[in-house]
């Protein structure tokens, strides 16, 4: 039986990276957060469980300031394992907590690239158990490879099934999988972990536009309330661009949640300037008690995947789009790729086209 038991999401203060060697600044400041975040949440439950948000170890200066992306993959870009990750892990060891981390990472099989890596580390020596590649960046900015970009090669590694898209890990605190970010924008990503048995998904921060209006909190309690799963989704704190910005930035803007299997926020922290924590009660067992005696919210167990099967028939995103090439700048990116993909949902009928040109 797995007790309840506390999670943490640390909301953190971040500096972008500009050189590998940089990101020893936001690890010291994580230790120190972890500290400060165990012993207080502690006093309710256990913390077993501890979310570092995406761009916690690097930032997102490749995205932000457009760059090369074989240079930032040979200069910022990091190995998982490597001296990050056993970083972590001797945090996990510490605390003796899950932890649930995001970089910018290499792959040996695509020399020159980048991919943006979830992972979990476990606390009994401190290893990582589960590596997810994101599947969905923010697309018109964020240069990080994804395994459709590169669909070929990655189902010659890893085949086609979900494992190689949706991994997820058995662990002592539940069965965890990862959505990062822009992920979980996407329904189809945070079903894809369910069907493979996800109980307790990460989701990395989103932008201030997204917050603001409202998308970063629909999403996570929909992507909770579709799948009665657990979704932690934690915001970071204010950002400094790089290690010689004096002024930060909060551009994410708070709205940090944690959300339950039936799409009930268990904790939320609305304001996102400084750095502090996220924390609620996770229950699993209260969880598979729900899916496997409900008569109707339990939503899996009456999908009808062959009618659903016709949505997806034609290809609408171009596979094996970085094969070949190394991911579009930002201007290539709106000409190549963003245009036509209207186009083409046009064409299709499925969008109808404006009847005049947006300012003309």
């Amino acid at each position: 039986m797995i007790e309840p038991y506390q999670a943490v999401g640390l909301i953190q203060t971040i500096r972008g990276i500009r050189r590998r060697e940089e990101i020893q600044v936001n690890l010291e400041h994580i230790a120190h957060m972890v500290k400060a975040a165990s012993w207080l949440s502690s006093m309710d439950l256990p913390v077993r469980l501890i979310c570092i948000p995406e761009g916690g170890l690097q930032g997102f200066t490749d995205e932000v300031l457009d760059l090369d992306h074989e240079t930032y993959a040979a200069e910022c870009a990091i190995d998982i394992p490597g001296p990050e990750t056993d970083a972590l892990g001797r945090l996990a060891r510490q605390w003796k907590a899950h932890v649930i981390a995001q970089a910018k990472a290499r792959h040996p099989e695509f020399p020159g690239r980048f991919f943006n890596v979830g992972f979990v580390i476990e606390p009994e020596d401190g290893t990582v158990i589960l590596k997810h590649h994101k599947l969905v960046p923010l697309l018109p900015v964020e240069h990080s490879v994804t395994p459709h970009n590169v669909w070929d090669r990655w189902v010659e590694l890893y085949g086609a099934n979900l494992d190689a898209f949706y991994p997820v890990v058995d662990t002592p605190i539940g069965r965890i999988g990862i959505m990062m970010a822009n992920e979980a924008s996407y329904p189809e990503n945070a079903r894809g972990l369910a069907m493979n048995g996800c109980e307790i998904a990460y989701r990395g921060p989103y932008p201030a536009p997204g917050v603001m209006s409202g998308m970063f909190s629909v999403q996570n309690r929909a992507r909770a309330l579709d799948n009665n799963m657990y979704v932690l989704a934690m915001n970071l704190g204010t950002y400094y661009l790089d290690s010689e910005s004096t002024t930060a930035i909060d551009t994410f803007s708070g709205g940090s949640q944690i959300v339950d299997y039936r799409g009930q926020v268990v904790t939320e922290v609305p304001y996102g300037a400084g750095s502090t924590w996220i924390a609620g009660t996770i229950d699993v067992e209260a969880l598979r008690h729900f899916r496997a005696t409900a008569q109707w919210d339990n939503w899996m167990k009456d999908l009808t995947t062959e009618q659903y099967q016709l949505i997806y028939e034609k290809p609408v995103y171009p596979k094996n789009l970085y094969l070949d090439r190394s991911p579009y700048r930002h201007g290539e990116y709106q000409e190549e790729v963003t245009r036509r993909q209207i186009e083409l949902l046009q064409q299709r009928g499925a969008w109808t086209p404006p009847s005049s040109k947006a300012g003309s």
